[in-house]
C-alpha cells in the first residue's frame, strides 16, 4: 500500500466521521467557539426563564473558554426572541433559551406565526421544570382540589381566575381544568404574571394557576393557600401536595425551559452544549439555588429533548385546537 493512498484514505474515513458528527470535516470549519455566544431569552429580565439564562451564561464562560451573555428580546408571547434564533445562522454562537409555551403552545395559538416551533430549532438540552402550582385566596373556603370543585359547582361563575393574558399557561391550566372539572369560572386576564399573582394574594380574584416559583412565596406567609400541583407525577421540591390529576384523571399541565439552537446546528455543537448544560445544572450550589425557587433541575440528551418537543407540540396544539383558546 503506497503512502498516498493511505493517507487519502485517512482523510476519507476522517470526513465520514465528521459528516456523523455534524456535517462539516475537521479542516473545514475553524475551532468553537471563538467568540461571545449570546443566548437569547425571549421575555423581560427577571423571570424564570431569564434567570435560568443568566445561570448557565456564567458557567458556560467558565467551562466553554467564551464569554457567554444573555439578551433578552421580549415580545410577541415569545416569538419576537425565538424568530431571532430560528433565523440565525446555525454556527453555534446565538442560541434560545426558551419554554414550552413558545414552542408547543404558541404554534396552536397563533395563525400567523413567524417560525415553526418543532421544524425550525435544533433542540439541544432540557434544561429544567418549573413547579406549576394551583392556588386559591384564602377567602376560598377550600383546603382540596375535590373540596374546591364542589365549591365551584355551588357558585357557577363566581370564582375569578387570574392569568397572564389570553393563551398563555396559566389560562391553558385553567380552561383546561373548568373541563375536566365540569365548572365555569370567571377570566380574568393581566399584562403579565406579577399583577395577576398579586390580584389573587389581593382577592380581587380568587383563583391562579402559576408557577412555583411565584406562588410559594405567597403560600409561605399565608396570602395563599397551595391546593396541588399540576404535573403528572408529586414534585420532589412538594412531595406532600397532591397533583390535580389525584382527583381529575389525566389532567396534566407540565411547563419546561430548554436550550435551542437554529435548525441544521452542528451535531458536535449540539452535545457539548448539552453536556456544558448538564453538568453545569448539577452544581450542588446551583440545584439548591434552582430547588429554592420551586424549579426542579432535568438532565436530558438532544435525542430526549427532541421527543419530549414533539409529543408536547402535537398535544397542546390538540387540547387548543378542541377548546378553541385563542391568543387574543
Amino acid at each position: 500500500m503506497s503512502h498516498s493512498f493511505s493517507v487519502t484514505r485517512r482523510h476519507a474515513v476522517l470526513a465520514s466521521a465528521a459528516t456523523l458528527l455534524g456535517g462539516v470535516s475537521p479542516w473545514a470549519r475553524a475551532a468553537w467557539p471563538e467568540s461571545t455566544i449570546t443566548l437569547i431569552v425571549p421575555w423581560a429580565p427577571g423571570g424564570s426563564t431569564d434567570i435560568l439564562a443568566r445561570t448557565l451564561s456564567e458557567q458556560l464562560t467558565k467551562s466553554m473558554g467564551q464569554t457567554v451573555i444573555v439578551d433578552n428580546k421580549a415580545g410577541a408571547s415569545g416569538n419576537i426572541g425565538s424568530n431571532l434564533v430560528a433565523k440565525a445562522k446555525p454556527d453555534g454562537y446565538t442560541l434560545l433559551v426558551g419554554s414550552m409555551s413558545t414552542h408547543a403552545m404558541n404554534p396552536g395559538l397563533m395563525p400567523n406565526m413567524p417560525f415553526k416551533g418543532v421544524d425550525d430549532f435544533t433542540p439541544i438540552a432540557q434544561i429544567a421544570n418549573v413547579v406549576n402550582t394551583l392556588v386559591v385566596n384564602p377567602s376560598v373556603p377550600v383546603k382540596t382540589v375535590k373540596e374546591f370543585i364542589a365549591y365551584a359547582k355551588a357558585n357557577p361563575g363566581k370564582l375569578a381566575y387570574a392569568t397572564a393574558g389570553p393563551g398563555s399557561t396559566n389560562h391553558l391550566a385553567a380552561v383546561m381544568f373548568e373541563k375536566a372539572a365540569g365548572i365555569e369560572m370567571l377570566h380574568v386576564p393581566y399584562k403579565g404574571g406579577a399583577p395577576a399573582v398579586l390580584d389573587t394574594v389581593g382577592n380581587q380574584t380568587q383563583v391562579l394557576f402559576s408557577a412555583g416559583t411565584q406562588t410559594l412565596p405567597h403560600v409561605k406567609s399565608g396570602k395563599l393557600r397551595l391546593l396541588a400541583v399540576t404535573e403528572a407525577k408529586r414534585s420532589a421540591l412538594l412531595p406532600d401536595v397532591p397533583t390535580v390529576g389525584e382527583t381529575l384523571p389525566g389532567y396534566e399541565m407540565s411547563v419546561w425551559y430548554g436550550a435551542f439552537g437554529p435548525v441544521g446546528l452542528p451535531r458536535d455543537m449540539a452535545s457539548r452544549l448539552n453536556a456544558e448544560i448538564n453538568k453545569a445544572m448539577a452544581l450542588p450550589d446551583i440545584k439548591s439555588r434552582m430547588d429554592a425557587i420551586g424549579v426542579e433541575v432535568v438532565r436530558s440528551t438532544p435525542q430526549d429533548f427532541a421527543g419530549l418537543l414533539q409529543r408536547d407540540a402535537d398535544r397542546y396544539g390538540k387540547v387548543i385546537r378542541e377548546l378553541g383558546i385563542k391568543n387574543e
